[in-house]
């Protein structure tokens, strides 16, 4: 069967295609169980049924304006000042991908936000089985499946070079990151998170020394992401100054480390655009600090170095501002404090893993941790209580328990769904990306990108004068 047949045969009611061409008759029709069977193509098909179904979502997703999209612009847009007053929410989905993003999309809907992020780190994309093409893929389809209409930012969270490796052969880890990148920017990942701050040296005299490794590394993946980047697309770019749970960044740092980095980006490649964003350390750690009986101990959160931190990236050298990392197991009281420092983004992840885990079925759960037991056991340290074990290897789970996660039983599914809905409500409003639908009108600008079936790559449309609504 050929691959428009294939395709075709998903969404027969609702496309017609003719060559690589994909045009919607019907898209109201996207918005339906129709979509379901092309997303579990997509994702747990044949090799074959895999690739036609992301083929067919993407330009689906083109046809009808759901696109990926880079949101430099809008943060440039923040640091010249022409908009602001809230904090993009940078969202990883790790497991039950597809229903999980339902429910962002049905909020943003539901809010009219358009500045929100979904991303997957480098190290997510191996333990949870969710390869960037997929990841894109299954965004899209979630999107149309709710008739969200607008650009979609995908982004790879922590592109990490890993300190150990880079000791050990610089070449060859940098050279592993920068092979992600193309991988991620190939399936729509306009969005990049850059992070060398494992490099910083804390060994050296001076700050700039300490930095140099750090911003010399940023630069060279930069360049690499800027030569990779499709027509019309500027791809957003974060830098970081130090790495999540060490000790708290400071204002001097966040200079040495952005006057290198324009400093040597302007000697190598007079011109090219920088960073849009910078990540900070203000007293978190990803998944939080976990406690003997598995609860979280409280995070002492610096406000004051989000704001001024920020405001110095802004105001010295145009980006968006600071960003936080480690923030969804904050206490639900913090999150309406980060607008009001004019915190640029935040990024979340381990409290929504923790809600699939409280709302599946008891015996799968039992049967993740027996799972653990045997295949984690090496992770486990000899002072760790049973809760704090399961509660740091719970994620290693996802990747072999994929298909079992995503196939809930109709009544887990539902409760989850209706707690999601409610967390994300409650996280848009209190970083008043409510309402930001327009802003992201105004600044972005999502180009119709085009994927011919069996090449690589993308190309870019003449005009947009087809879409449908």
């Amino acid at each position: 069967m050929s691959a428009p047949a294939i395709s075709s045969a998903l969404l027969a009611d609702c496309v017609t295609i003719a060559g690589s061409t994909v045009t919607v008759t019907h898209p109201e029709l996207l918005a339906t169980d129709r979509m379901d069977a092309v997303v579990a193509a997509a994702v747990f098909g044949s090799d074959e049924e895999r690739e036609h179904a992301r083929w067919l979502l993407w330009e689906v997703g083109q046809h009808v304006g759901v696109r990926p999209a880079s949101i430099h612009d809008l943060y440039i847009a923040r640091g010249a000042g022409k908009t602001g007053g809230y904090t993009v929410p940078a969202m990883n989905i790790r497991a039950a991908s597809y229903d999980t993003m339902r429910a962002i999309f049905r909020t943003a809907n539901a809010l009219d936000a358009g500045a929100f992020i979904l991303e997957i780190a480098r190290s997510e994309i191996a333990y949870t089985d969710q390869r960037p093409a997929e990841y894109v893929a299954v965004i899209i389809a979630a999107a149309l499946r709710e008739g969200f209409r607008g650009p979609l930012f995908v982004q790879g969270d922590h592109f990490q070079v890993n300190h150990k490796k880079f000791a050990v052969n610089p070449v060859l880890e940098v050279d592993s990151v920068k092979q992600l990148v193309t991988e991620a920017v190939a399936a729509g990942f306009y969005n990049i998170d850059v992070d060398t701050s494992t490099l910083v040296d804390l060994s050296k005299p001076t700050l700039d020394e300490q930095q140099a490794p750090n911003y010399n590394t940023a630069v060279e993946i930069c360049r690499f992401v800027r030569a990779a980047e499709p027509a019309g697309v500027t791809i957003s770019l974060g830098g970081e100054i130090g790495e999540v749970g060490t000790e708290n960044s400071t204002a001097d740092e966040l200079h040495a480390f952005m006057q290198g980095f324009e400093r040597t980006l302007e000697a190598q490649a007079p011109g090219m655009a920088g960073l849009s964003k910078i990540s900070v350390q203000s007293g978190t750690s990803h998944g939080g600090t976990v406690l003997a009986d598995g609860s979280i101990a409280d995070v002492a959160l610096d406000l004051e170095t989000l704001r001024v931190l920020g405001e110095i990236a802004r105001r010295d050298y145009g980006m968006s501002g600071a960003v936080q990392h480690g923030a969804s197991t904050l206490p639900d009281s913090k999150f309406n404090s980060f607008p009001t420092t004019e915190t640029a983004e935040i990024h979340l992840a381990t409290n929504f893993q923790n809600m699939m885990f409280d709302y599946m079925p008891a015996e799968l759960r039992a049967e993740i941790y027996g799972w653990l037991l045997v295949n984690a056991k090496d992770e486990r340290k000899a002072t760790d209580t049973d809760e704090q074990f399961f509660y740091k290897t719970r994620k290693k789970a996802i990747g072999p328990f994929k298909k079992r996660l995503w196939n809930l039983p109709a009544d887990a599914k539902a409760k989850l769904a209706a707690a999601y809905d409610e967390k994300f409500t409650f996280l848009f409003s209190q970083l008043q990306v409510n309402g930001t639908k327009a802003a992201v009108t105004e600044f972005v600008k999502a180009p119709r990108l085009h994927k011919v079936f069996g090449a690589p790559g993308v190309v870019a449309a003449p005009d947009d004068a087809d879409l449908s609504d």
